[in-house]
């Protein structure tokens, strides 16, 4: 099969779109599929056998790192060359609306994967855009013969906005390289003193993600906070945790150990589509407390594989750690379901179910094509 990805992100970003994307590349190549990569901004020109265009972007303020794709001819002429059998959008927002109109000047159906609540993130930054946002991001996954939403949540929100044609498609875990095995007593004495509870943050430190109800956490008794991650927030962030360790962004091994090194994971983020930090948490081993909000809703049973908190309620955070904290038992026992829980999501499994979905928009003529 021949498969063009056009991507709202890649590498050498490092966020949710770009590690999905790699994991589709690398699956797909080593199976024998055709791939393509159209991808905004600077970077590598091939990866994983994979030929990687890249287009003209604009770098957001305050998202310095991340490239907006721009309208360009580049992405009709790639699309025309290759004659890929299928379209991949992953996450579309602006160029993404560049690849669909390329592909329904080819003929070729389209599999639009909604992995970014852009118009959440507005809301969290209180910019008035977020309604309209929303329309434009319903309007092209209600173009594509098909949308793969990651969540029950994500499922929802698109079907409230009209959206057709939808199907469950979950991520993946690298389980060769988060396990907990890679415990290292040696990096938590280099964190804290011997019978403290380390409780860590992986992500971006950003408004979005909501890091500011970290600091909910700075004085609970026999708690070392780790942050481990980079952005805008990490200023305001150390000058309220003095005592907490910040890492900065970690990657591949050094990050496995780290997660696997924490007693519990906390996330803060509402607008999670899928939030898979959570799911590298429980592949480590480690009892998870998240948002009771979009995607860690599918992902977290609560008093069984973690714990889930109310937005809504100040100090809610604490309070679900602080309860962990002083239950060591509650612990282990959701640590070891939260394991067994994603032990069979493996990305090599979840790329063969997006092929069967590409397989699916082959099977016949595409109604929105023909609109």
């Amino acid at each position: 099969m021949r498969v063009a990805i056009v991507t709202e992100s890649f590498l050498p970003q490092v966020n949710g779109v770009a590690g999905t994307v790699r994991h589709v590349v690398d699956r797909l190549t080593a199976t024998g599929h055709r791939v393509l990569v159209v991808a905004p901004g600077a970077g590598p020109t091939a990866y994983a056998g994979a030929e990687v265009v890249r287009v003209r972007s604009l770098a957001l303020p305050g998202y310095r790192s991340f490239p907006l794709g721009l309208p360009d001819p580049v992405v009709h002429r790639a699309l025309d060359r290759f004659r890929p059998d299928v379209v991949h959008l992953a996450s579309p927002i602006a160029l993404g609306a560049v690849g669909l109109r390329a592909a329904r000047r080819l003929a070729v159906p389209v599999v639009a994967v909604y992995q970014t609540d852009v118009a959440g993130f507005a809301r969290q930054y209180g910019l008035p855009a977020d309604r309209l946002i929303d329309r434009w991001v319903a309007q092209l996954h209600r173009r594509a013969d098909r949308t793969l939403v990651p969540s029950s949540a994500s499922w929802d929100q698109l079907a409230a906005q009209g959206v057709p044609n939808l199907h469950l498609w979950r991520r993946g875990v690298d389980l060769g390289l988060f396990d907990p095995g890679h415990r290292d007593p040696a990096l938590r004495a280099s964190w804290t003193e011997p019978g403290h509870v380390v409780v860590g943050y992986v992500g971006r430190l950003a408004q979005e993600k909501r890091v500011r109800r970290l600091v909910e956490l700075a004085d609970v008794p026999g708690v070392h906070l780790v942050v481990v991650g980079d952005g805008p927030e990490r200023g305001w962030l150390q000058e309220r945790l003095p005592a907490a360790t910040f890492t900065g962004m970690l990657r591949g091994p050094e990050l496995a150990r780290t997660f696997a090194s924490l007693d519990v994971f906390v996330h803060t983020g509402e607008a999670e589509t899928f939030c898979q930090t959570v799911q590298e948490a429980q592949a480590s081993g480690v009892a998870v407390v998240a948002p009771a909000a979009g995607g860690p809703l599918d992902l977290v049973a609560p008093g069984r594989t973690g714990s889930l908190y109310d937005v809504a309620r100040p100090q809610a955070l604490r309070g679900a750690v602080t309860a962990l904290v002083a239950d060591p038992l509650a612990r282990a026992r959701m640590a070891r379901a939260g394991q067994l829980a994603v032990a069979g999501r493996s990305w090599a499994g979840v790329v063969d179910e997006l092929l069967g979905h590409y397989t699916a928009v082959l099977g016949g003529p595409s109604e929105r094509l023909a609109a």
